[in-house]
């Protein structure tokens, strides 16, 4: 099943994003290479593709689980909420309907 992983960051999470960014990558594109990975991105915090020094509020993921135990397991273990950059991460079933 998907799940829309939503990672909402504390404020002034740019630096600690930064820091962490590398590892946090490397495990969304290990869920590319499973071929589970739906989008990911971040969300930033003012209308612009480079938000500069607003950064961000935090992050998307939809990618495929077995459970949504597993996909919380998964956040958990990411980088960025080891490193702070996230207050709270929320995760819900997901239907993909279009495209």
């Amino acid at each position: 099943m998907l799940y829309a992983i939503r990672g909402i960051d504390n404020e002034d999470s740019l630096e600690g994003r930064k820091a962490a960014r590398t590892d946090h990558l490397a495990r969304l594109e290990a869920l590319k290479e499973e071929g589970r990975l739906v989008l990911a991105g971040p969300l930033p915090a003012i209308d612009s593709p480079d938000p500069g020094p607003a950064g961000f509020t935090g992050s998307l993921v939809v990618a495929e689980f077995d459970s949504l135990e597993a996909a919380r397991a998964w956040a958990d273990a990411d980088p960025y909420v080891a490193a702070g950059v996230y207050d709270r991460v929320e995760i819900e079933p997901f239907l993909h309907v279009l495209p």
